[in-house]
């Protein structure tokens, strides 16, 4: 391994404990540095400032699970409600997929969901639930159509949005073991999905 590289990924590993105890706001780049052996001016070499460093830390695995879940509300934007059917194996392939990923790297979801305050990644969450909510927006609203003298409930469709996501970081921040999440995240999902099909439609 070249001595950059190694510096490099030194100073990834002592971010990372850096920012799990102080969080992003209060991580010092000098004590980071320092516990890697290196100076202050390493880290502007490597990362440019600090939010690159955290990024280097969090970026790929943030890019991973938006992608699964962009893929999985498009998916679901194709149904056709007209003979429409969910079935429980759509969404435990949805978990399958999205929960390996979060332990994959528990300590860098982590960092973006509890320690990222300060940072350019302090919405992240906040951004996922956006985006789950403007795919249902459409996937409800196709619903809808297919139903005679129904509308779409937009409070009940914002909430379980909210409900969705969280439900999955309550499981990364109480279950530590990943074949328990999978277990526990599916009568979970199959809740939501039929407390969905129930209550996401009004009377006009």
């Amino acid at each position: 391994m070249s001595y950059e590289k190694e510096s490099r990924e030194r100073l990834i590993e002592c971010a990372k404990a850096e920012f799990l105890e102080k969080g992003f706001a209060k991580a010092s780049l000098r004590r980071i540095s320092a516990a890697a052996g290196l100076t202050t001016g390493a880290v502007y070499f490597f990362f440019g400032d600090k939010n690159g460093l955290f990024g280097a830390i969090v970026d790929e695995p943030l890019r991973q699970i938006t992608e699964i879940i962009s893929q999985h509300y498009m998916s679901e934007n194709d149904e056709d409600f007209s003979v429409y059917e969910h079935t429980q194996g759509d969404h435990d392939g949805f978990a399958e997929l999205l929960i390996p990923v979060m332990y994959r790297d528990h300590d860098a979801v982590m960092l973006l969901l509890e320690k990222s305050a300060g940072s350019r990644y302090e919405g992240t969450l906040d951004s996922i639930i956006d985006m789950t909510e403007r795919f249902y927006v459409r996937l409800a609203e196709k619903y809808a159509a297919a139903v005679p003298n129904k509308k779409v409930n937009s409070y009940m469709l914002h909430w379980f949005c909210h409900m969705q996501i969280n439900a999955f970081v309550h499981l990364l921040t109480h279950v530590r073991d990943e074949q328990q999440a999978l277990r526990s995240i599916k009568p979970v999902m199959d809740m939501l999905v039929e407390g969905w099909m129930k209550y996401i439609l009004e009377d006009e």
